[in-house]
């Protein structure tokens, strides 16, 4: 039974470790960002290269 008294502790020391890191994050202005998101679906397609097939010269009609 005093291993769930010490893993009870454990856990709850390590979830208030993790919300001061996320109010930290917070207060450093880590999530202001909100340009980006708005403009990344329209700048997505130009990461892309589309590349052609070569042709070859004896199958080219004139």
């Amino acid at each position: 039974m005093s291993v769930i008294y010490v893993l009870l502790t454990i856990s709850i020391i390590v979830a208030i470790l993790f919300f001061a890191a996320f109010i930290l994050s917070v207060k450093n202005g880590q999530y202001e960002d909100s340009y980006t998101p708005s403009v990344r679906m329209l700048f997505e397609d130009e990461l892309v290269v589309k590349t052609t097939p070569k042709k070859d010269s004896k199958n080219k009609s004139n």
